[in-house]
């Protein structure tokens, strides 16, 4: 049985679970004189009784999930003859690899030998028993812990306090998976920067004012010079940041103002969600957009007025980055600006102030650590755009502030380094995690300069 169709039966035995502990709360009351005895609602009674049967049961499916692969590969590989068991680890994972193609209709039987044919039945049979174990035992555990929290049922039983209990649990342990998942990705990109850094010295790179990351495969090899200076790659990404934000940001907050403070009723419910499909359009659309319309536009207006612009430039990726960026903005700014108490412009108006006047003295000032988190974001996402950087900035390294001129970024780089048949251990390859780490950290650095702003013109409401 596949795992969907399991998750899906355990879905349906905690719904039960819940309809029959609910009902035994109320059969419970009754006997004991009303519902004002028993200490906890009845759907907390059958919140109760859908835990118990969900979660050990979830509990178990998972770890099924985690476990099933390894263990089918290690029955299927010892029954396998002497000789290939010896076989080297990349050579049996590829024997056992066509076995399972085979098995799962993937290949034809004509690739393969008689022993992987039998193997490849052999696996069928174990994944067939697997996944009908799988099923019994999952919806086992499912029924046995909704009799159990049904049999538990009484008016004494704080049934609320412990289904809450269980969701303090499960909201601890998705916040810790988080925690996690980030110490993970951080590391990960530590541990192969730092072998990175063994080759290339972090002053040369952090530094360095050339990247060139082709590195010579033979001694006589020409135009391999293997030059890793990162702040090329920093200018880039900054130059065409700082162009999409001087489009998004005044014109996302400016639009969010007039949005929440100016426009009538029927004109925002139309305006507001048109302006927000401009954040569903996919970013490749955004480079054909900039690379057939945006930047010819600015390369013959360039050269109208005596310019000497780059087919692919900054400005041109920065410009429509920034359309990109702006619903960002403006969804961000115009929902922090209605949380603002009405009372406040109410007050500012009423002391004879005009609209503009609450919006800039009053208004914005209470909002600025919301807009500022928006603002954040719209940085952090001008950041790590590639589809528009990659069609119409280009792709050369240069160490230039004019966004006339070709760039590249980092998050392009990175794309770059990690494309083609270069090994993984070289020094090519693994200056992609080292621009990750640096790129992490820059980051981080906007977080801190955000929560700082975000704690000095914070303000606390009534």
């Amino acid at each position: 049985m596949q795992t969907s169709t399991v998750f899906l039966v355990l879905v349906a035995l905690s719904f039960v679970g819940f309809l029959v502990g609910r009902k035994r709360s109320h059969a419970v009351a009754a006997g004991v004189g009303g519902m004002h005895l028993l200490h906890s609602l009845p759907k907390h009674y059958g919140y109760m009784a859908a835990l118990w049967a969900g979660l050990p049961a979830l509990l178990l499916l998972v770890l099924w999930m985690a476990f099933e692969a390894r263990v089918v590969h290690n029955l299927v590989v010892a029954e396998l003859p002497a000789q290939v068991q010896q076989l080297h680890h990349s050579e049996l994972g590829l024997y056992y690899n066509q076995i399972v193609s085979y098995a799962t209709g993937s290949s034809d039987a004509t690739l393969l030998d008689e022993n992987q044919l039998s193997a490849a039945e052999h696996y069928r049979e174990l994944m067939s028993n697997s996944g009908l174990m799988k099923a019994l035992l999952v919806c086992l555990v499912a029924i046995i812990g909704a009799l159990l929290a049904v049999q538990r049922v009484s008016p004494a039983l704080r049934a609320r306090n412990h289904v809450e209990n269980i969701f303090k649990w499960i909201l601890f342990t998705c916040s810790f998976i988080a925690v996690l998942t980030t110490l993970g990705i951080v590391l990960s990109v530590l541990f192969e920067a730092l072998r990175f850094f063994q080759s290339i010295p972090v002053t040369d790179f952090l530094f360095g004012l050339q990247w060139s990351p082709q590195m010579a495969i033979r001694i006589d090899q020409v135009a391999a010079s293997g030059s890793f200076g990162f702040v090329p790659l920093l200018v880039g990404t900054l130059l065409i940041s700082m162009v999409a934000m001087v489009i998004a940001v005044p014109v996302g907050l400016m639009s969010a103002i007039y949005l929440s403070e100016y426009a009538s009723r029927q004109f925002r419910a139309v305006t507001k969600p048109l302006l927000e499909i401009l954040a569903g359009v996919p970013t490749v659309v955004y480079g054909f957009f900039a690379a057939l319309t945006v930047a010819p536009f600015i390369r013959e207006l360039g050269e109208s007025m005596g310019l000497t612009v780059a087919s692919e430039s900054a400005l041109a990726a920065g410009l429509v980055m920034g359309i990109m960026i702006i619903p960002f903005v403006l969804s961000l700014s115009d929902d922090i600006i209605n949380a603002v108490p009405d009372s406040m412009r109410e007050a500012s108006l009423g002391m004879g102030a005009t609209m503009s006047e609450t919006i800039r003295k009053v208004l914005l000032p209470a909002a600025l650590p919301g807009i500022v988190g928006g603002i954040l974001l719209a940085v952090s996402r001008a950041i790590g755009e590639t589809m528009i950087v990659v069609m119409a900035a280009g792709l050369s390294a240069k160490l230039t502030a004019n966004p006339l001129e070709a760039v590249t970024t980092i998050t392009v780089q990175i794309v770059t380094l990690l494309v083609g048949d270069q090994e993984f251990d070289s020094p090519k390859t693994l200056a992609a995690f080292a621009l990750g780490l640096v790129l992490f950290f820059v980051t981080l650095l906007l977080n801190i300069v955000a929560l700082y702003v975000v704690r000095k013109y914070r303000e606390q409401y009534e």
